[in-house]
């Protein structure tokens, strides 16, 4: 499974540390960056993971700003992204099974290291149920319409 990893600064550190765990269970790694903890706009670093998963180039996304809000909400604007900002294993894991989230947001200054790596782990671990969900998930997916389309 191919992974693309995007932070702003405050999502940095953590980035790193789950780059390093993911590419030592043997995912194939993306990172989009940044690169150091030098103020950056986390916008520009959600929608371009967003884009990435969008387009294909990847199967999923993880990315991380300070409370995983910013970068989520940007992440969303891609059209196709269904972009989960979770904080415990359990929202990590329904995320995927109900909703099938593409995407995963974390907060950087919100979730302490251990409990991260097993929110990535429960999140890329759990599969899509389909059946009841399938309608719910294309109801979401359908809302991407601008105002001038709803009419």
């Amino acid at each position: 499974m191919k992974i693309v990893l995007a932070s702003d600064h405050g999502g940095f550190e953590l980035k790193e540390e789950i780059k390093k765990h993911l590419t030592k269970k043997g995912y194939s790694i993306i990172d989009m960056g940044v690169n150091n903890t030098e103020s950056v706009d986390y916008p520009d670093y959600g929608k371009r993971a967003a884009l990435m998963v969008a387009d294909k180039e990847a199967d999923r996304g993880i990315i991380i700003c300070g409370t995983g809000i910013g970068i989520s909400i940007a992440a969303n604007k891609v059209k196709g992204i269904r972009c989960a900002l979770c904080t415990n294993e359990y929202m990590a894991k329904m995320s995927r099974m109900h909703n099938n989230a593409n995407m995963l947001a974390l907060g950087g200054r919100v979730v302490g290291l251990g409990l991260a790596i097993d929110i990535v782990d429960e999140w890329l671990s759990a599969e899509f149920e389909g059946g009841r969900h399938e309608n719910r998930v294309n109801k979401i997916m359908d809302i991407e319409i601008s105002k001038e389309e709803e009419k």
